[in-house]
């Protein structure tokens, strides 16, 4: 990606060193053996969400992107730092990066979605933290992978996370990790839209099964608003470079349900998606990043995924 004459947001909270782990963005709890959410942090999760208003669905499933599914157990300490490899550059440097991403999302937003929608874009801070911090949706940790939190409006984000895409998920790449980012301002966009209450709401009167789906057309409306993102950040930026595009779908494919439920468990059970198919990802991904259009990643009216 070319940033480099990219201005930084000024909504960046940097909380590392803050936790008890040490700074730099290096440290932090490692993901769950087999994957997923620890069982504190779901219960943990549920509770805030039904006191709040909120389907914990929606907020498990952020804090689920990236890991998996929801078993196993999260590791209390962080790895050593001698069995990390560190991303390239400083941490410093990813923070920069990060900075300067999440000001090409608040631009692009800013413009299109009054534009397109009629509806005001307000910001959504993102939350640096190493290893452990507290959002109004309960305690973050690096082990739930980056979520946006519907209650406080914040992005939260252990950059070590891209080190662990990398290597575990062979999902590397600037633009992919500018697609973290921009999926979950995507949930934001969700949020402002109205999307994310409703979709509590109806998630109250349905089966387990139904509520699941409906979190997949959730995560991927998301998916696609970080293409449509893309599209408007490159059209106005020519941030893209040859190769991005590539990497974005290799990540949105590499976080497939399917995918991730064969690796941790071995077998794939569709009716437990909460995120959609690995070729689903990729599809949506690709279609916001085509059109442009808020309009075009509407996946609750569209006849199939």
């Amino acid at each position: 990606m070319r940033l480099d004459d990219i201005q930084e947001s000024d909504s960046i909270e940097d909380r590392r060193g803050e936790d008890g782990f040490g700074g730099g963005g290096g440290g932090g709890f490692g993901l769950p053996s087999g994957g997923g959410l620890g069982f504190g942090t779901i219960a943990l999760l549920t509770v805030v969400g039904w006191a709040l208003g909120i389907n914990p669905a929606i907020l498990i499933g952020g804090a689920e992107i990236f890991t998996g599914g929801r078993g196993g157990q999260v590791v209390s300490q962080p790895a050593p730092r001698s069995q990390r490899a560190p991303l390239p550059g400083a941490p410093d440097e990813l923070k920069t990066f990060v900075a300067r991403v999440l000001k090409t999302n608040e631009d692009v937003w800013t413009q299109i979605l009054p534009a397109q929608q009629n509806v005001p874009f307000r910001k959504a801070p993102l939350v640096l933290f190493s290893g452990y911090t507290q959002s109004a949706c309960g305690s973050a940790q690096s082990a739930m992978g980056p979520f946006y939190c519907p209650v406080d409006t914040k992005i939260y984000l252990d950059m070590s996370f891209f080190e662990e895409m990398r290597t575990k998920l062979r999902a590397g790449g600037d633009f992919a990790y500018a697609y973290v980012v921009a999926h979950e301002m995507g949930h934001h966009i969700e949020n402002l839209l109205g999307i994310l209450p409703k979709v509590q709401r109806a998630q109250q009167r349905v089966s387990r099964k139904e509520a699941n789906a409906l979190s997949v057309r959730v995560e991927l409306m998301a998916d696609c608003l970080a293409g449509v993102w893309a599209k408007h950040a490159n059209q106005r930026w020519q941030v893209l470079e040859q190769g991005d595009v590539e990497e974005a779908l290799s990540a949105a494919a590499a976080i497939g349900d399917d995918r991730l439920q064969k690796q941790s468990q071995g077998y794939v059970v569709p009716d437990s998606f909460t995120h959609g198919s690995s070729e689903q990802r990729a599809t949506w991904l690709q279609r916001g990043l085509r059109t442009g259009q808020i309009s075009a990643c509407d996946t609750f009216n569209a006849p199939a995924l």
